[in-house]
């Protein structure tokens, strides 16, 4: 017969799927409104995060990282490239490739949204503690399916370490 987790049962199911809710909506409430001034909304907020992190990342792959279909994501592109938010370039060793980066107007706007985030998540983690964070950390990575773990195993990587 299996493990017996106490920690398993409905009621803490329960409480752990509202507290995500909870969490999130606080979590996206300032960027969605700084999003919102700027006639955007959470696609064009996730579509910078993850531009910046990987300047000079594909199309190809920012699809795969945001697991949305090319016709959105190219929407969501044109309006951030005719803004002058994200730059498109041609790649160097496929012309049909479309590097990616944001813009220095791009990364003024994604640290606006990006500082509130940032704040939340410093003070959740100062008043939760190191174990907290590492075990949150693991609740988090153990949540994802396969493929979107694989970019975000891929995304945690150092650059310098290839």
């Amino acid at each position: 017969m299996g493990r017996v987790f106490l920690f398993l049962s409905d009621e803490n199911l329960r409480k752990g799927v509202e507290a995500m809710f909870f969490a999130y909506r606080g979590f996206t409430a300032d960027p969605d409104r700084i999003l919102i001034e700027h006639g955007y909304g959470r696609a064009h907020h996730r579509a910078m995060h993850f531009i910046d992190g990987s300047p000079g990342m594909n199309v190809t792959n920012l699809l795969g990282i945001l697991g949305v279909t090319k016709q959105s994501l190219n929407r969501v592109l044109r309006i951030l490239i005719s803004d002058g938010i994200v730059e498109s370039q041609i790649g160097t060793k496929d012309k049909r490739e479309r590097l990616l980066k944001l813009t220095a107007s791009g990364k003024a706007l994604l640290a606006d949204i990006s500082q509130s985030q940032e704040k939340r998540m410093k003070m959740a983690f100062e008043q939760a503690g190191e174990d907290a964070v590492e075990g949150f950390q693991k609740v988090l990575e153990a949540m994802m399916d396969p493929d979107q773990a694989l970019h975000y195993q891929k995304l945690k990587k150092d650059p310098n370490d290839e």
